[in-house]
């Protein structure tokens, strides 16, 4: 992105989540400064933020996420790579149990960078603050938006924290703005916001259940060896249930458990194995069993829901609402961070056709739901499916690529890109072929791994095994045993804010 700043004014934007960060390297390419204002606290490290509750679980940068995230900061998979992240080929280095069997392992053009979410965060944060343009206010709150002539929004008012103050913050102050974006997560104040200024509260959909999430970091076992870097076993409409198994920074596991049917997530790594061994296959219950946990269970439960701001008559134009305050998707799809990004290339490409910050807001509001309805329809769907005659061929059509995706590498790449972008599947000329042969075969019942499942062939140790992670090998204090490329490297502390 080249730098075509010049006489647009000053941006402020709410939450430095990845949203937040993408949406201002798209602003700062266009107005002369912007602001990146955040409640938390900002590590220089990759610290946690307390306003990423969800950052504990499995996280992977998609395909199109990467790509987007190249355009907007060129050089960032180069970047993520030497801070730790894995780049895991889909369905190449991973074992992928899709709807109707395991899919082929092949070359489909698509990849997968897995990382932690304060990895991910802290190295496009750690460009942005590169960008002379931009500035980091943390540990500051946005309280309410500065109301202009003619239905726009000329700034926010924020307020800081204060602990020698009687109520903890000090004073109110105003900071203008030429456009803002609200990109402060699930926890957007924006429908108070507008409220307060006489705005009628945007139309709201929501998803029939929520998700329960349980999710906690292993040291792989101490001489484990495996011909895929990552596992998934994906939901059906007949099991609700889901696990993933991806690599992180510090030759770490991020094991993830998910369900759809309202199930309590486990709590503790009993209840998490218990968990596995009811997967629709028990490959993830094996490996988690032989491996050594790193740190509690961590568990959540999401709702999607989404807010219909292109729908108002009436909206206050130079303010923006993107990210989950705009759409909170389920994260068993993991499209969050790929929507994020994709927002901020919107917000990029009308930004630089318009040629100003002015009379811009319902264009993109516009553009921003065209980009996010497939991904909300699929999802996100309706609390009863939809039982009409093109409903059920869509569902039958759906099926049958998804069986033959077991066997045919061309049926997998299709459904692997649409459960990427999580658009429909075309009807195209080559996928009604693939939906309406007849199959050849029968799906496979055991993973393609020739390292693991009840007939794989298995590397003999060419020396006695090591002694488990965590046990002493001879007198003195006890330490770690086994490579460190299986023992979590230290990660930097980063700045701690001071009392």
């Amino acid at each position: 992105m080249g730098d075509r700043g010049g006489g647009h004014g000053h941006a402020v934007v709410i939450g430095a989540g990845l949203a937040g960060l993408t949406a201002a390297r798209a602003l700062a390419g266009f107005m002369d400064r912007v602001t990146v204002i955040e409640r938390d606290w900002l590590a220089r490290g990759p610290g946690r933020r307390r306003g990423v509750p969800q950052a504990r679980h499995t996280h992977g940068l998609t395909t199109t996420a990467h790509q987007g995230l190249e355009k907007l900061f060129p050089g960032i998979g180069h970047d993520l790579v030497r801070a730790g992240a894995v780049r895991v080929r889909v369905p190449e280095d991973m074992l992928l149990l899709g709807p109707a069997g395991w899919l082929p392992r092949f070359d489909a053009g698509l990849s997968l960078l897995s990382a932690g979410r304060d990895l991910i965060d802290w190295t496009v944060r750690d460009r942005l603050r590169a960008d002379p343009k931009v500035t980091f206010l943390p540990r500051q709150e946005v309280v309410a938006l500065e109301p202009g002539p003619q239905d726009t929004v000329t700034g926010v008012w924020v307020r800081g924290r204060d602990r020698t103050a009687p109520d903890g913050h000090t004073p109110r102050r105003l900071i203008a703005a030429e456009f803002v974006v609200d990109a402060s997560g699930r926890a957007s104040r924006a429908p108070e916001w507008l409220a307060e200024l006489g705005y009628a509260p945007a139309p709201e959909s929501l998803a029939a259940a929520g998700t329960t999430y349980a999710t906690s970091l292993y040291a792989p076992p101490v001489g484990h060896v495996a011909d895929f870097k990552s596992l998934l076993l994906m939901s059906t409409p007949d099991d609700p249930r889901q696990g993933m198994l991806h690599p992180v920074e510090g030759g770490r596991w991020s094991v993830t458990i998910g369900t759809g049917d309202g199930t309590p997530p486990p709590t503790d790594h009993t209840e998490l194995l218990r968990a596995a061994a009811g997967l629709r296959h028990p490959l993830l219950h094996e490996l988690v069993e032989a491996a050594t946990p790193l740190g509690p269970v961590y568990s959540c439960r999401t709702v999607s829901r989404r807010r219909h701001y292109e729908r108002l008559r009436r909206f206050p134009d130079q303010f923006l609402v993107l990210g989950d305050g705009l759409a909170a998707l389920d994260p068993a799809h993991g499209h969050g961070m790929t929507l994020a990004v994709e927002y901020a290339l919107v917000l990029d490409h009308l930004l630089t056709a318009h040629g100003t910050a002015v009379g811009i807001g319902h264009r993109l509001r516009r553009a921003l739901a065209h980009r996010l309805d497939p991904a909300w329809r699929a999802g996100a769907p309706a609390p009863a499916a939809p039982t009409g005659l093109r409903a059920r061929l869509g569902r039958r059509y759906a099926s049958r690529i998804a069986a033959a995706a077991t066997t045919d590498p061309s049926a997998a790449a299709l459904l692997l890109h649409t459960h990427e972008t999580l658009a429909p599947t075309a009807a195209r000329p080559r996928a009604l072929r693939l939906a309406l042969a007849p199959w050849r075969a029968a799906a496979p019942t055991t993973p393609p791994s020739l390292t693991h499942g009840p007939e794989a062939r298995r590397r003999r140790p060419a020396a006695p095994a090591a002694p488990a992670i965590g046990v002493s090998t001879g007198a003195g204090r006890p330490r770690p045993t086994g490579s460190s490329a299986h023992w979590p490297a230290p990660a930097p502390a980063g700045d701690r804010p001071r009392p």
